[in-house]
């Protein structure tokens, strides 16, 4: 929670001697006691998070209301909205609240598919063997090369 002191205007200007830059910085004089009844104290709204269990019994509570007014009344007891009662009575008629539990937001994590493993691991085979054959096609050629330099017949061709 963040707390919020107001401050008397005249009580900072009652100090002289002290620097103005530190007053403005800080809202008043460090030694200042907050005066009393003159704090807020300010809340952080966080989502409200409702149980599966509790939107199955709110919506079988609600399913028993049949006298006008028992409704609203209901809904005013729980603090809820009539729009919620809606969405979970839509949630209800396509099961979704049988065993459903609190469903995390953001993307949906895809399981990998075998085939996709497989195909990369074939490929770093592919680009190792291909770095090999190349490394010893560059052996092949020294080998002619020097052979040619000492006059040698190259016995690597048959």
């Amino acid at each position: 929670m963040k707390v919020v002191e107001k401050k008397v205007k005249d009580e900072m200007l009652e100090r002289p001697g002290e620097p103005e830059g530190a007053r403005r910085a800080t809202g008043g004089s460090p030694s200042a006691a907050p005066v009393a009844g003159e704090t807020e104290v300010v809340a952080k709204a966080q989502r409200r998070r409702f149980t599966a269990e509790f939107k199955r019994r709110i919506v079988r509570e609600a399913d028993r209301c049949i006298k006008p007014g028992e409704l609203g009344a209901l809904l005013r007891r729980e603090g809820l909205y009539s729009s919620h009662l809606v969405t979970w009575r839509a949630a209800r008629d396509r099961g979704e609240l049988e065993g459903l539990s609190p469903r995390k937001r953001g993307p949906k994590v895809a399981q990998p598919d075998p085939r996709d493993r497989k195909i990369a691991e074939l490929e770093r085979d592919n680009v190792r063997l291909s770095k090999r054959a190349e490394r010893a096609e560059a052996l092949v050629d020294l080998q002619k090369k020097l052979a040619a330099l000492l006059g040698t017949p190259f016995e690597g061709e048959k």
